[in-house]
């Protein structure tokens, strides 16, 4: 893919590209590259999927044309299943939202993004909806029954039969049947994102941008609110959410004159399809693909299902969903990888073999070191060897390598039971080293890496050390 990828961008530019660097994976099968040259740098995107890739090219020319904040489509090869966008960073909402969070509070500094990211979505759905080309949609040109009868599916097989949960599968048909049939009599005119979330939303020079509308189509008002205010891993508190909702009711009124009542009824049944669409997701990445950090969201998921249970007044009954939903709020699910508070402490460490082991203050006498030496050596090129593991050109080159990251995650899964015990058993402190030849590129990466994933499944005090540049007073 990567020489694929090289030789589109020759035959574009004309010339060969400073670096190439594989993103991490998402949740999609699409490749994406950040490609550097002439100190600048623009994305390239391999996918397969030729009909998503016309779907995207032809949105992204749409929105374009009416100004709307998406990324610019610099080059197309489609085929050889290649694009070339502008480059926007590596800052979503949710990273944002993540760096900010304090002790699982949620920062009011954000609020003002939720209400732009809010504007911005009126403005997709009126003023891009308006005369919209949905020829190229795909795989449907609208959010209809087939559409809702796929999601629904998507939920009872990838996630209740994957996850054996037991249900009636009958009675769930039926509650179906009528959520679907009354979500279908919504007015479905206006442009619909389809996976409008924090994670798709990108912040650069303080300004919003929108990516991921490939599954675009013609749809509903509420769906894409929905997804914004019960994306299950930014856990926004039911209070903003309920915020939110009043904010966009206010703002859609100078577009179309809306009954809230009416609105909020049909909003709160688009939750429930879009949660259960986002479950069915977490079941198939999850137990299917065996990919962890999907199955994490499932408690935040269900703990909205807890609040839609108490808060949420539909006009139709639903008692096969209802039963399995409390089922889900009263079972092992619910606690899940949540993220555990406690006392402890976790110092890791980068440091050099050649320079021996840190010293362990605490004098516990345990812990653990990784060995970083079987990884990629970015110092062994010249224009890394001045720089660091926490330098942007060393993070691209070593986030090329599945090995890199595969190396991370079994850290993690190693570390992770014995940081539960931990917590439980009342201890106050644990030591992680991370260690290569010159303690300067792959031990800093390794480090700073495992910190931050680490961080996302347990809430606790870490403190870094870098050892030989905390030497060199850097």
């Amino acid at each position: 893919m990567e020489d694929n990828i090289k030789q589109a961008f020759i035959q574009w530019k004309g010339f060969l590209p400073t670096s190439i660097n594989l993103l991490p994976a998402s949740g999609s099968h699409r490749k994406y590259y950040r490609i550097c040259f002439d100190e600048q740098s623009c994305l390239g995107v391999f996918n397969l999927d030729q009909d998503e890739n016309k779907a995207y090219l032809n949105f992204s020319e749409q929105f374009s044309k009416k100004n709307l904040p998406v990324p610019v489509i610099l080059h197309q090869t489609l085929e050889e299943s290649i694009y070339f966008v502008e480059d926007l960073g590596d800052t979503t909402l949710y990273n944002y939202l993540i760096a900010n969070r304090v002790d699982a509070q949620f920062p009011n500094t954000l609020i003002p993004l939720y209400k732009k990211a809010i504007d911005a979505l009126l403005e997709f759905q009126f003023k891009g909806g308006q005369d919209m080309d949905y020829s190229y949609a795909y795989p449907r040109k609208a959010f209809d029954e087939q559409s809702m009868r796929w999601d629904a599916n998507y939920f009872k097989y990838y996630f209740l039969k994957l996850g054996n949960i037991p249900f009636d599968e009958q009675s769930l048909e039926s509650d179906f049947e009528n959520l679907i049939h009354y979500l279908s009599q919504a007015e479905s005119d206006y442009f619909l994102f389809r996976d409008f979330q924090s994670r798709n939303i990108m912040i650069k020079n303080d300004q919003l941008y929108f990516i991921d509308f490939q599954g675009g189509r013609k749809g509903a008002l509420a769906y894409d609110l929905a997804s914004l205010l019960f994306d299950a891993k930014a856990d926004i508190p039911h209070s903003l959410q309920e915020e939110l909702l009043e904010y966009y009711l206010h703002k859609i009124q100078a577009y179309k004159k809306t009954e809230p009542c009416l609105f909020r009824s049909q909003y709160y049944a688009f939750v429930y399809i879009r949660i259960m669409q986002a479950m069915g997701a977490y079941g198939l990445r999850g137990f299917y693909e065996k990919k962890e950090h999907f199955l994490k969201s499932i408690p935040y998921a269900i703990q909205n299902l807890a609040y839609l249970e108490t808060n949420a007044k539909l006009a139709l009954p639903l008692p096969a969903l209802k039963s399995i939903f409390n089922y889900l709020i009263h079972s092992h699910w619910n606690e899940f990888s949540k993220p555990i508070q406690s006392n402890l402490c976790l110092s890791i460490y980068s440091f050099s073999f050649k320079q021996g082991y840190p010293k362990d203050i605490y004098g516990n006498g345990g812990g653990f070191v990784f060995d970083c030496r079987g990884l990629p050596n970015p110092g062994r090129l010249d224009q890394y060897k001045s720089l660091t593991g926490k330098d942007a050109a060393v993070i691209h080159y070593l986030e090329q390598y599945e090995c890199v990251h595969e190396f991370v995650d079994q850290a993690i899964k190693m570390v992770s039971p014995t940081i539960a015990n931990y917590i439980e058993r009342g201890f106050l402190h644990l030591m992680i080293n991370f260690a290569c030849t010159g303690g300067q590129h792959r031990s800093v990466y390794c480090a700073e890496q495992f910190a931050k994933k680490i961080n996302q499944q347990f809430q606790l005090k870490i403190e870094i050390h870098h050892i030989e540049q905390e030497k060199q007073g850097k």
